[in-house]
């Protein structure tokens, strides 16, 4: 009974392959659904906003950096440069509210003193991928790098401590801009005729000056830095 059960799992196997049409170099239209995780407290660059709100003596907020980890969309335009190489451009979206207390600091009736720390980043980035088994293959590992422009917002609203007199008061900081930096990438993809699917990992590096008295700090940054695991689905149209 399993001598012809492997059989006719053989003549299947056998029939599907034969009959499988392989892939073609095309454009593809990615679309991905994942996983922000930002850099750990450890690895943040010297000076980050993040880490001094937590450090910051009498005055410190009560939070931990992993809260900052938040899904993860985007869409992307793949056009192949010949059969074993592919450039890309493409923009995704996270944003993390994480709310946060002064650890040492509470209201005179005990309440805590709350306010809410939002961070938003918008990558855009142009990438060149190397797919070392070609494009004719259904099955696609590949592997590449490039420049990612990341267009950031962090914002501190609610309640805060002024550090000359301890009095309390209700505000909100902004700061928002555009930072450059490199990103590299690496998954696997299973490509048909008009429909891909896979996963990928990527990285992006960049760091976020500040204005120099933002929310009381002396030149402070924000690493913009971190880790994204996606799932990407493709709609692959042209040659």
């Amino acid at each position: 009974m399993v001598n012809r059960l492997g059989y006719v799992g053989a003549v299947t196997c056998a029939i599907l392959i034969g009959s499988a049409h392989p892939a073609r170099a095309q454009q593809t239209l990615n679309f991905s659904f994942g996983f922000f995780t930002v850099r750990g407290e450890d690895a943040r660059v010297e000076g980050d906003v993040l880490n001094r709100n937590r450090a910051d003596g009498q005055f410190a907020l009560k939070f931990d950096i992993p809260d900052f980890n938040g899904p993860s969309v985007g869409g992307e335009w793949l056009v192949p440069l010949g059969n074993y190489v592919e450039a890309g451009a493409g923009i995704s979206f996270s944003r993390r509210t994480v709310p946060s207390v002064y650890e040492r600091r509470v209201h005179r009736d005990g309440t805590d003193i709350a306010q809410d720390l939002r961070l938003r980043l918008v990558p855009v980035a142009f990438t060149i991928r190397v797919l070392p088994l070609g494009q004719s293959s259904g099955v696609q590992p590949y592997f590449g790098g490039g420049l990612a422009v990341v267009n950031w917002r962090y914002s501190e609203n609610g309640e805060f401590v002024d550090t000359r007199d301890s009095s309390i008061f209700r505000d909100q900081f902004v700061a928002t801009g555009s930072q450059t930096g490199p990103v590299v990438l690496g998954g696997i993809r299973f490509a048909g005729d008009t429909i891909s699917a896979g996963g990928e990992i990527r990285y992006q590096s960049a760091v976020a000056a500040f204005d120099p008295s933002f929310a009381g700090f002396r030149n402070p940054k924000l690493d913009l830095g971190g880790w994204t695991y996606q799932f990407t689905v493709g709609l692959r149209f042209g040659r």
